[in-house]
């Protein structure tokens, strides 16, 4: 009976101290990563809410912008670079890799200056671009983009009630994670 105790205690303080091994700014920061390299479901949601309010994309191109992001969520890299403690606060600095789809984005738009003509409406009397044909060229153009990028993020953390509490990211953190910052 003793020796049950014993192990019963010797498992609960492991447990504790496994526990405390994975609160740590890194590896807040590192499950937050693997969220979207495993294409979480949250993650995933919010994807679709920001694809369901991009009112000028067509059924069939939300869809393919949508496996173009689970194609750079699943192929993300990242290494940590450093971590700082302050007390509550801390700070972990990730470089992350991702594919290059800015450059992607802005070779299409100059090539819209110079082969506009490819791009307009028919049967209309003014030259007119068609946003549905030039659309379905920027997605054609990144799904063919093999080059990657590599950005810096700076993720803050608070400890709260001894626990590393991962803040909010910006806007410009997401386009990095997306490939879409410039």
């Amino acid at each position: 009976m003793k020796r049950k105790i014993g192990l019963l205690f010797c498992g609960l303080f492991l447990l504790a101290g496994c526990a405390q091994m994975m609160n740590t700014p890194t590896k807040q920061v590192e499950e937050f990563l693997s969220k979207y390299q495993t294409m979480d479901k949250k993650v995933m949601n919010q994807l679709d809410e920001v694809i369901d309010s991009a009112g000028t994309m067509t059924k069939e191109q939300k869809e393919k912008y949508r496996e173009l992001m689970k194609n750079q969520y699943k192929n993300l890299a990242y290494k940590i670079k450093d971590d700082t403690e302050d007390g509550d606060e801390a700070t972990v600095e990730v470089e992350i890799e991702v594919y290059d789809y800015v450059t992607a984005i802005k070779n299409a738009e100059s090539y819209l200056l110079t082969h506009k003509e490819e791009f307009l409406k028919e049967d209309e009397k003014e030259e007119v671009v068609d946003d549905q044909k030039f659309m379905d060229y920027k997605l054609e153009q990144m799904d063919q983009v093999k080059d990657k990028i590599k950005y810096t993020i700076h993720f803050v953390l608070e400890k709260e009630e001894k626990e590393w509490e991962l803040e909010d990211i910006t806007d410009i953190d997401r386009q990095k994670i997306h490939g879409l910052y410039s």
